[in-house]
């Protein structure tokens, strides 16, 4: 029997026979979990192992086939709810399993039994494949776990929506709250508008020192504003936001919505200067943005020329950043998008985008995946919006498909436009053009 057999009825007396059924143990433990069971151990234990492998394994070979041919259909599954639940079950059932397996291996090897130098590097092996197995397991459990909260917590519910004439047109809101500000005014308006077919992306930004802002039809800003927001210079688009919130009876259903006053009173705006349908908007607090930056590993920007940082108020620079590509933390970041000291409100609209832009483009997966719970905490507290959970999937696919494409920008300043009394026919028609050639040949 310990001739024909003798994985299972080992020469205990033989170091060598012991090292090499060792290592042939905890190898095929890492290669196919429950293998060392049925060739040494518990065959029930080990049965239950490699089915569950198998299955782990048809699973992930799946996966990995509709990813490439169905992306969507992944997204789904990735950001629905339940199905992120049994997910998290499913992984940590696994970890457990690992570990259950690994430790019966390692009794099973008989380690005393083996080399006096084999010893310590068969179980190093074993515990570094068990860090390899049950610890990517535990990690995608804890992962799985916050991407569900981030899902609950950031997305408001509501259906899937059809495209407004092929694109998806967001609102893109950078708020200006903090401890030494009463209330919150945009600081940053931009719209984000991406082709349903090929996620070309064009982003629009809005002076916000535009004056006479005509609303989208139908808006409740139409009774008080006929002729546009025109009441002289305290009627900058900016300030919709703070007369939205001053008067909640023009959009009672905005928080049932997801939304605020505020925001459907910029919204409107918005919509009547682009001439655009803004189906969502995403509201960016930028006290908070240092945090998202710095949760990413800050990002890196290259400068167009010498520019000196301060307050606005300030005597001298706080710094300097010289021209050239700058990695910048989320403090520098948010000093370099906001700063208008030996500047203009127009320069720094472009830096905004600039910063935007970068965080779009150098929000890789290799980052995400090892610094994801604090990308997830951060978003959570950074960023609000009333996309719903079911667009997610939509809206991740396109932005795959973004992110192989240029980004096309549009600023409407005065170089480009009329923003104290803006032609609306001549921007409107300079928005759809821009959108127009963003979207590649078929």
């Amino acid at each position: 029997m310990s001739v024909s057999r003798p994985v299972r009825y080992p020469d205990v007396s033989s170091q060598g026979t012991m090292t090499k059924r060792a290592w042939w143990l905890v190898v095929l433990n890492l290669l196919i979990p429950g293998s060392a069971q049925l060739l040494a151990g518990n065959r029930g234990l080990g049965r239950f192992g490699v089915r569950l492998t198998f299955v782990l394994w048809a699973l992930s070979i799946i996966a990995i086939v509709v990813y490439l041919f169905f992306p969507r259909v992944v997204y789904g599954v990735a950001t629905n709810v339940v199905a992120l639940t049994v997910l998290q079950i499913a992984l940590v059932i696994y970890a457990v399993l690992w570990v259950v397996l690994t430790v019966d291996t390692l009794r099973l090897s008989r380690l005393v039994r083996t080399g006096p130098r084999a010893r310590p590097i068969i179980a190093a092996f074993a515990v570094a494949a068990l860090v390899c197995t049950a610890g990517a397991a535990g990690y995608g459990a804890m992962v799985t776990g916050v991407t569900r909260s981030t899902i609950t917590e950031l997305f408001a519910s509501g259906d899937y929506e059809e495209p407004v004439d092929g694109q998806y047109n967001i609102l893109l809101l950078g708020g200006d709250a903090g401890p030494d500000r009463t209330g919150m005014r945009p600081d940053s308006i931009s719209v984000v508008s991406v082709n349903a077919d090929s996620g070309a992306a064009t982003m629009i930004g809005i002076p916000r020192n535009f004056e006479r802002a005509i609303f989208s039809e139908g808006s409740p800003l139409w009774g008080p504003f006929p002729d546009g927001y025109d009441c002289g210079d305290d009627c900058l688009i900016n300030y919709l936001y703070t007369y939205g919130e001053e008067h909640p009876e023009l959009y009672p259903n905005a928080v049932a919505e997801g939304s605020t006053p505020g925001i459907e009173a910029t919204r409107d705006a918005v919509a009547g200067v682009t001439g655009l349908t803004l189906q969502y908007s995403v509201v960016i607090d930028m006290q908070g943005f240092a945090e998202l930056v710095d949760s990413l590993g800050g990002v890196t920007i290259d400068v167009p020329r010498e520019i000196n940082i301060a307050a606005i108020e300030a005597t001298e620079p706080l710094f300097t950043l010289q021209p050239g590509e700058q990695h910048m933390d989320g403090g520098t970041a948010l000093w370099y998008a906001r700063s208008r000291y030996e500047t203009t409100d127009y320069d720094r609209m472009e830096r905004q985008r600039q910063v935007q832009q970068a965080i779009i483009t150098q929000f890789q997966p290799s980052n995400v995946l090892t610094k994801f719970q604090g990308i997830a905490e951060a978003g959570v507290q950074v960023v609000s919006t009333d996309v719903p959970g079911a667009m997610v999937p939509t809206l991740m696919d396109l932005a795959t498909k973004a992110r192989g494409l240029p980004i096309t920008t549009l600023e409407l300043v005065p170089e480009v436009v009329e923003t104290v009394y803006p032609d609306f026919d001549v921007i409107h028609a300079l928005v759809a053009s821009t959108i127009a050639s963003s979207i590649p040949p078929e």
